[in-house]
């Protein structure tokens, strides 16, 4: 891969219409709100005029008819379920000089470590023995002596690592940027998601922030995408790392990604992450963001995203502490991660290692744990890895998503993953909990869908497991 190559400036992000709309926005009055509100309601999405309207709500009758939306279309399209994942940091490595990130290449107070393939599978081991089937494989933007071929010996190696019954069933990646002919090999190991976030799409602040390094490149990066589709990746996931710039420029700029991907592939993204910036060893402007997202700003965030792109799986990450967790379910999260380690080796040192993390977390909570939390709050903890493996990716999920039909397949999906943890790996107490909700969501589950859930869920209770539709 050559990331330094010089390439034309893209028209992806038009700064000039964004800055229009965030000014038209401020004039809408109490009916434009609910105009643009009734439509969100029809699940199909928002443009960019009306994502501004929304993002000007500061009336508290009027926010809470948002999020009541925004329910609304998280439930029609997936369901009370949210999927739960881990991310496994092989390498921190870095050449890039970014300067929220403890990876940065300049933090001579970062322990610097990668993963040998044998330490990889210690910690896989661990994961899958906790009750993981699905990680986010996540490394600094430098690799080993071997390159980009540790990455996909690294896939290799998940995928081949068993413990007891359990296994990793999907993995999902996130990693530099790579070229085609990369992405293609990429495919090739059988990756699920392609993840990548932009950080910022506002040019002036990205240039201030990324000053070393093929991370300066910030064309080469917001269009990775667009080599990804090309190599076959179907599946991809963007996100912004708030806090580094205005969030309501950011929240359209991301808009402006999303129609790009939709218009030039047909589909748009997979997953949308949202991590706001944490503290971050050798960083003061980690400690001290530019642009601090407050709590309420973020709860907007999430219904908004929720009702602009309504197919996409809004992912919430471990830098919130449980509160701020909980307070975004019902407003559009589809999917989280538990049980956390930032840094590579993380989960076989159990807490130290603390040096080489890249950021810090802000749920320390085990997947038990967070489990047991999911489940009394009536929500269906799934690890189900269905969609991937029977080829339900790109546009043949979208066709299923957007429309709210994929739920007949996450809901079943999602009791059966649920009762397969509870039955292997729950504790006492969490088993108790979870089986709760599945015999209750069992019973209240309507037609064809509760008889295919009432079937997958007997299969598991009589001991099969991996057994979905």
């Amino acid at each position: 891969m050559n990331a330094t190559l010089p390439r034309p400036r893209t028209t992806i992000i038009n700064e000039a219409e964004i800055n229009a709309l965030l000014s038209v926005a401020r004039r809408s009055d109490s009916g434009r709100v609910r105009e643009v509100l009734a439509k969100a309601r029809q699940m199909e999405g928002l443009d960019a005029e009306e994502v501004a309207v929304l993002m000007e709500i500061q009336d508290a009758t009027l926010l809470e008819e948002m999020f009541a939306a925004a329910r609304f279309v998280k439930d029609e399209i997936y369901g009370n379920r949210l999927v739960l994942f881990a991310p496994l940091y092989i390498a921190n490595l870095c050449k890039n000089e970014c300067s929220y990130c403890a990876f940065r290449a300049g933090n001579t107070e970062l322990k610097r470590r990668t993963l040998t393939q044998d330490e990889i599978a210690a910690e896989v081991k661990i994961l899958i023995d906790q009750g993981h089937k699905r990680l986010l494989l996540v490394s600094g933007e430098e690799y080993p002596k071997e390159g980009f071929n540790y990455v996909l010996r690294a896939i290799d190696t998940i995928y081949k690592t068993k413990s007891g019954r359990g296994e990793i069933r999907r993995v999902n990646v996130n990693i530099a940027p790579l070229t085609v002919d990369q992405f293609k090999q990429l495919k090739e190991a059988g990756i699920g998601t392609y993840q990548l976030f932009q950080e910022t799409y506002h040019r002036e602040t990205y240039a201030k922030i990324h000053t070393a390094g093929a991370k300066k490149n910030f064309d080469w990066r917001v269009t990775v995408m667009d080599r990804a589709m090309e190599a076959g990746i179907d599946d991809v996931g963007i996100g912004v790392l708030f806090g580094l710039y205005d969030w309501k420029f950011e929240m359209l700029a991301l808009q402006q990604h999303i129609r790009h991907l939709e218009e030039k592939y047909g589909v748009g993204p997979h997953t949308i992450s949202v991590p706001r910036i944490e503290p971050a060893g050798g960083s003061t402007l980690a400690d001290r963001p530019p642009y601090a997202v407050s709590d309420a700003d973020f709860k907007k965030i999430v219904a908004i995203l929720r009702l602009a792109v309504p197919y996409t799986g809004i992912i919430m990450s471990t830098r919130e502490n449980a509160d701020t967790r909980r307070a975004t379910f019902q407003l559009g999260v589809s999917q989280i991660s538990a049980g956390s380690r930032c840094n590579p080796g993380g989960y076989a040192e159990l807490g130290d290692g603390h040096d080489a993390e890249q950021f810090q977390l802000g749920d320390h909570r085990s997947l038990d744990e967070v489990v047991r939390d999911v489940a009394s709050l009536g929500y269906t903890p799934s690890f189900c890895t269905a969609c991937y493996r029977l080829g339900r990716t790109g546009a043949d999920f979208m066709d299923l998503a957007k429309p709210g039909l994929i739920k007949e397949h996450c809901s079943p999906n999602a009791l059966s993953s649920c009762m397969e943890y509870m039955m292997g790996y729950a504790s006492p107490e969490t088993r108790k909990t979870g089986e709760k909700l599945v015999d209750r969501e069992l019973a209240t589950m309507p037609g064809k869908i509760g008889e295919t859930a009432n079937e997958l869920v007997s299969r598991v209770r009589k001991n099969e497991r991996d057994v979905f539709v």
